[in-house]
């Protein structure tokens, strides 16, 4: 049972929330609160195991909230409910650098009761979930180290535990690069945790990286515009939001926008982007699947992919494709993953290449495309 603080300054989506969270079998409300200085306090007095904060508030606003949880050392998970503007998506965004956990749009305007209620179904609830699982999971791990301990003495029972563990993320064999292998282009899908995977991944790469990445996150328009510019600050490379027709350049970034499945085509002998609205893949537009079955029909084998942290299964079908034909598949291991979801299908299929740590992921593309720093 998940234990839920919902915090909005709006009566309105209190009460949605309250109502629509209160039916879910697995989630408990423990209170709400109408801004961040009441939610510190109702943290402080409930211990709820997460709290829907919203950006936007009197007094105390989200970004302040979640300064204030990290100062008092309160640990509550958060997922942040945004709203569809560019001042919200760049808070939001700032956010999730900060420790939130994810965001989740809020509705506005016409129509924005029935919108809520869509949301809070469709997308906060197997957010809440995935938190929940999360949790449990680093329970139980804590756990067994604790029983092991006990039984085996303090070292022998914790690298045991650790043992266990790594063995089961890493069931295929390590492959190393060869002379024989050079990439053209390297390709990432990513969801849950994703801006701060690739606040560590991306501005890694040195500015001497001359392949192309490719790079889909599951995120809405807006926010991938957001996301785009803070990764171009930060980064050696130039991260551009890909746009329909652009030609592909050596040491740049494309990131699909959202609501766009991003593809790779070839005209005229020139690698151009593509963008298009066709049908949902993985309940997911931009989808990596659709990403990965593109750069697999233009640069073969010649491609290095990484799956980073997410929930579901997409770009497990792409990965499959890119592994048909001898392309290198990285996934993120377990414990950096914030959700283990999509790098789960790719591991346990036997199709990654190299299981790593999130702090290894540029390293490891840099030596398996050939590159160096």
């Amino acid at each position: 049972m998940t234990r839920v603080l919902i915090v909005d300054d709006s009566v309105v989506f209190r009460k949605i929330l309250s109502e629509a969270l209160g039916k879910h079998p697995g989630i408990t409300v423990a209170g709400t609160a109408c801004n961040g200085r009441e939610a510190i306090s109702k943290v402080r007095l409930l211990h709820p195991d997460l709290m829907i904060l919203d950006v936007e508030m009197p007094e105390m606003d989200g970004l302040a909230t979640l300064d204030e949880l990290k100062k008092q050392r309160l640990e509550t998970g958060v997922i942040m409910f945004s709203t569809l503007t560019s001042s919200g998506a760049e808070t939001t965004i700032e956010a999730l650098s900060r420790g939130a956990f994810d965001f989740v749009p809020k509705p506005t305007g016409t129509g924005a009761f029935a919108q809520s209620v869509s949301c809070i179904r469709q997308e906060l609830i197997p957010k809440i979930e995935a938190f929940g699982h999360k949790r449990n999971g680093r329970k139980k791990r804590v756990g067994r180290t604790f029983s092991m301990k006990k039984a085996s003495g303090p070292v022998r029972g914790s690298m045991a535990v650790l043992k266990k563990e790594r063995t089961v993320e890493r069931p295929s064999p390590r492959l190393a690069a060869t002379r024989h292998f050079r990439a053209e282009a390297v390709a990432i899908g990513v969801s849950t945790g994703g801006p701060n995977a690739l606040n560590e991944v991306i501005p890694r790469f040195p500015s001497s990286f001359r392949l192309p990445v490719f790079l889909v996150q599951h995120m809405p328009p807006v926010f991938t515009t957001q996301l785009a510019s803070r990764l171009n600050h930060k980064s050696k490379l130039e991260v551009v939001e890909a746009k329909d027709g652009m030609i592909v350049k050596p040491g740049t970034v494309y990131l699909a926008p959202g609501d766009y499945h991003m593809e790779v085509a070839k005209e005229n002998n020139t690698k151009i982007i593509r963008l298009n609205q066709g049908p949902l893949v993985n309940s997911c537009r931009p989808a990596v699947d659709v990403l990965f079955r593109s750069v697999s029909r233009i640069y073969g084998d010649k491609v290095v992919a990484a799956i980073l942290t997410g929930m579901g299964r997409d770009g497990f079908e792409g990965a499959k494709i890119l592994k048909q034909k001898r392309a290198r598949i990285i996934a993120q291991d377990k414990d950096t993953s914030v959700v283990w979801g999509m790098p789960k299908f790719v591991v346990e299929a036997g199709i990654a290449d190299r299981v790593v740590p999130l702090g290894n992921i540029t390293a490891t593309i840099m030596e398996l495309s050939g590159q160096r720093f």
